[in-house]
């Protein structure tokens, strides 16, 4: 009999919960612009959920070799498609990344992700990382490509002069 209240008590714990989120964001009292504060726990459970699906795929090595002609390549796509919101070398954060939510990594200020493994950042650019603005290249760049961009990006604090000469180059 006591077992019987538990178990009927947390389910209607569960249901009053389920109900109250439901009320929450069905009302709109949610923050979802991106001047708003986070919600309780969101960084904490993105987060663990993007490290755990990457961190299957960041030993995935490179079947691009880290050339100097890569590497420009990749500078070249980086210059095009990212560097509006993950900055070039030297450069002021672009506005359009100002505005964003979750704040835009700068790659080319302090370590980006030359700490990162290529393969993990094959996967974000790849892939994308959704909430974050972070768009998804696998049907937009050819897979050599999302590589050389990655490679760029994994050696960005030992790029030759011709790379940099590359990624600042104004069309």
């Amino acid at each position: 009999m006591f077992w019987k209240g538990v178990v009927i008590g947390f389910l209607a714990a569960g249901g009053l919960l389920g109900i109250g989120a439901y009320c929450y964001f069905g009302m709109g009292l949610a923050p979802v612009a991106t001047a708003s504060q986070p919600m309780p726990f969101e960084k904490f459970l993105a987060s663990r959920a993007l490290h755990a699906t990457i961190g299957k795929s960041a030993d995935k090595p490179s079947p691009v070799e880290a050339t100097e002609p890569n590497l420009k390549k990749g500078a070249t796509i980086y210059r095009h498609d990212c560097a509006v919101c993950h900055g070039l070398p030297g450069q002021p954060i672009s506005e359009i990344a100002k505005g964003m939510f979750p704040r835009v990594p700068q790659l080319f200020n302090g370590k980006g992700v030359t700490d990162d493994p290529v393969g993990e950042t094959f996967w974000k650019v790849e892939n994308g990382i959704r909430l974050s603005g972070m768009p998804a290249f696998k049907g937009s760049l050819m897979e050599d490509e999302m590589w050389q961009v990655s490679l760029l990006l994994a050696g960005a604090d030992k790029l030759s002069d011709g790379v940099r000469d590359e990624l600042n180059r104004k069309d």
